[in-house]
């Protein structure tokens, strides 16, 4: 790991720290806050490592929130994860590094305009079936598959968010690591990556167990939508002029 300093460790570990507690209150958002500052503090960090630790989040919060669990609701976004997963890991295997960093950006302003664009579909299985490609594909790519789902789970109650997107995205996780092995984006240095990352994601997990009753979720999203475009336009911007 000698391409990443302690400094820049520390401040992933902050990254997936504020990330994982939010998606321990909210049902989503490890990706969309932590991936665009973990870019900012060195593209290494993703998809690979993020991707990692989310599949061990999700883990924990499915076992949290297993009793609001409604399996029925959620396979249809499971299918569709399916596919966008896999249109993905055939994108990965032709991309640039400047190719990345390029559709990285363009899919993480794509995901901000999704979440402040007002619309807000009904749950039913197409709907279901649409998010889940989108999530896929940007969330194999990039790490951020939440907005798609949570568009549809916008209208639903906290308990059967965590549950259902817990199950959804411990599903499209796994998914996306296997797309990424198959596209040669986990190796050794990503699955070191993840080690020392993970104990930012466990202390903001247990965190979260103290919160989710207590943090209102829609104060925090101007600020998590903020970071997200500046990531998203500083990643368009690298990609044009290197």
């Amino acid at each position: 790991m000698s391409d990443i300093s302690l400094i820049q460790i520390l401040l992933a570990n902050v990254a997936v720290f504020a990330g994982a507690c939010l998606q321990g209150v909210a049902g989503y958002g490890i990706g969309t806050l932590s991936a665009p500052l973990m870019f900012l503090v060195s593209p290494l960090f993703l998809p690979g490592s993020l991707i990692l630790n989310a599949v061990l989040l999700t883990v924990m919060m499915l076992f949290r929130n297993r009793a609001s669990l409604s399996f029925r609701e959620v396979r249809f976004a499971i299918g569709g994860d399916a596919v966008g997963t896999v249109l993905a890991g055939l994108t990965l295997m032709v991309l640039s590094t400047k190719g990345f960093e390029l559709i990285f950006g363009g899919l993480i302003l794509f995901a901000v305009l999704l979440s402040v664009a007002g619309l807000r579909p009904q749950l039913s299985p197409r709907t279901s079936l649409v998010a889940g490609a989108a999530s896929g594909y940007m969330g194999t790519i990039t790490a951020v598959g939440g907005p798609p789902i949570a568009l549809i789970y916008q209208n639903e109650q906290g308990p059967l968010v965590r549950a259902n997107m817990s199950a959804f995205f411990l599903f499209a996780s796994c998914a996306s690591v296997l797309a990424l092995l198959l596209s040669g984006h986990i190796g050794a240095l990503e699955m070191k990556l993840f080690v020392v990352t993970f104990p930012g994601v466990l202390t903001g997990f247990l965190l979260s167990g103290k919160l989710v009753h207590r943090v209102p979720f829609g104060a925090l999203r101007p600020l998590i939508l903020g970071i997200a475009a500046v990531a998203g336009t500083a990643a368009l911007v690298r990609g044009l002029v290197t």
